[in-house]
């Protein structure tokens, strides 16, 4: 079954939850993905502060028990080199929180990009 990645309700923006969802597309125990943006995001002169939440939905094998849990997904993630550890995680939330200096071509001051990501299983109210 072809893994399901909606990202409808998902601006786009955030370097860092794309390269999220690219390691979550070739984890084998999730049967669906869902990118929405979160509320919290804001732009202002210095800084703009991105927050996205992930929702995955994990493969379920025939006797109906999950193919894994968020604590296993944690593992993987904290596994690979582009993703890494969570900053922060409980049993129904990991959440990243990374930050970048960008300086555009022509222009004197840079910004600072904060970016939030919250991973969800699917089902899980958002904390937001």
């Amino acid at each position: 079954m072809p893994l399901e990645v909606d990202t409808t309700k998902w601006s786009g923006e955030g370097t860092f939850t794309q390269v999220l969802i690219d390691c979550l597309r070739e984890v084998p125990g999730i049967a669906a993905i869902r990118v929405e943006d979160a509320r919290a995001s804001r732009s202002d002169a210095d800084y703009n502060f991105v927050s996205n939440e992930v929702f995955v939905a994990f493969a379920r094998k025939l006797f109906v028990k999950k193919a894994m849990t968020l604590r296993d997904l944690e593992s993987i993630l904290t596994g690979t080199a582009s993703v890494g550890a969570p900053d922060y995680s409980d049993g129904g939330m990991l959440q990243y929180l990374k930050t970048e200096r960008i300086i555009p071509p022509y222009q004197t001051r840079g910004y600072k990009l904060v970016e939030l990501v919250r991973l969800y299983e699917v089902g899980t109210p958002s904390r937001v």
